[in-house]
């Protein structure tokens, strides 16, 4: 993108938004998940986790739980494992 059109204003949405982005999803999957920590380096399996706690982190979204790391909490006692969606 030329200088001309690529203003502060305009770069800084899109800095910004990157960082949203990594705030969101990756820093939950790296220190909530221990993401960076795993062993799994062989075929498809990495991609694999990485979707299922994708998931995960999206169903504790939609069950309106902002606290990732709190549910998975929840979800060690077994008994309790319908809490963290709130049933």
């Amino acid at each position: 993108m030329p200088a001309r059109l690529a203003g502060p204003a305009h770069l800084n949405h899109y800095e910004r938004a990157h960082w949203s982005i990594e705030n969101k999803i990756h820093w939950v999957r790296d220190v909530t998940f221990h993401e960076d920590n795993s062993q799994v380096r062989t075929g498809t399996a990495p991609r694999a986790l990485a979707s299922f706690r994708n998931l995960g982190i999206s169903t504790f979204r939609l069950a309106k739980r902002a606290n990732i790391a709190h549910v998975r909490r929840d979800l060690l006692n077994h008994n309790d494992a319908f809490a963290a969606y709130g049933i």
